[in-house]
């Protein structure tokens, strides 16, 4: 992991850290190049050419930024996306691997 972003994620509790690492892990799991991992204006961000995938930490949940997020809106029901396709969620919430896989897969591109 990029130091930089190691040092702000381990600012936050395990639980917002475990569940950082498993969305990263689906980032570099499923994009067609590595990505290139780093801080943009403090907010982890994961590039492959000008394309990206941002993961903002907080205390009680992660904020994913993917362009592909507002194409599958309606696979990601019970979960808050912004008009602008951010999208939110909880610790109480379940990770929905299989869409974030392909939102990922899409916006990684």
């Amino acid at each position: 992991m990029n130091e930089q972003v190691k040092e702000h994620i381990d600012k936050y509790p395990s639980e917002i850290i475990d569940m950082y690492n498993n969305l990263r892990k689906i980032i570099f799991d499923c994009a067609q190049y590595e990505p290139k991992e780093m801080l943009w204006a403090k907010l982890p961000s994961y590039y492959v050419g000008e394309s990206f995938v941002r993961l903002i930490p907080f205390k009680d949940h992660i904020n994913i930024e993917a362009q592909a997020i507002i194409q599958h809106k309606e696979e990601l029901t019970g979960y808050k996306i912004t008009p602008k396709g951010m999208m939110q969620i909880f610790l109480k919430q379940d990770i929905p691997f299989e869409v974030l896989k392909q939102i990922f897969a899409e916006t990684l591109v």
